[in-house]
């Protein structure tokens, strides 16, 4: 096994259960320690107890307490270079768009497939413009 590989950090947040069982598992295959949590206070109280900051936040835009991206936020002031994959099932709102994809983050739609989901987290640990930015996305 590469030992960067097994060194990386997932924390993943969704409601959903069976969801944030299959995120877990998948991330675990591809190398990552899984950090799970069902709610943004869960995700806050994670986050903090780590040791290093997690390489990957993978959050749905949907979840108990202050939203995906007000989740996002707050953990952006503990480390600004958090990379950041959301997943929704809505889309195409408003809230996503707005707050999502204007904001130049990525975006994996639910339902997904597995293979979607493996590209889509390749490409937010490599881009260098995973980190969000003003404006349109890509």
């Amino acid at each position: 096994m590469d030992i960067a590989k097994s060194s990386r950090t997932a924390l993943v947040v969704d409601d959903e259960p069976d969801m944030l069982r299959l995120l877990q598992t998948l991330l675990a295959q591809e190398g990552y320690e899984v950090v799970a949590a069902k709610s943004s206070d869960t995700a806050i109280k994670a986050f903090e107890r780590l040791a290093q900051p997690p390489d990957l936040l993978v959050v749905d835009v949907v979840i108990p307490g202050m939203s995906g991206p007000m989740l996002v936020d707050h953990l952006r002031t503990l480390n600004p270079d958090l990379k950041v994959l959301f997943i929704s099932g809505y889309g195409d709102s408003r809230v996503v768009r707005q707050f999502v994809l204007e904001k130049g983050f990525h975006l994996v739609t639910k339902p997904f497939t597995i293979q979607s989901l493996r590209k889509a987290i390749d490409v937010v640990i490599k881009d260098p413009h995973a980190l969000g930015r003003k404006g349109p996305a890509r």
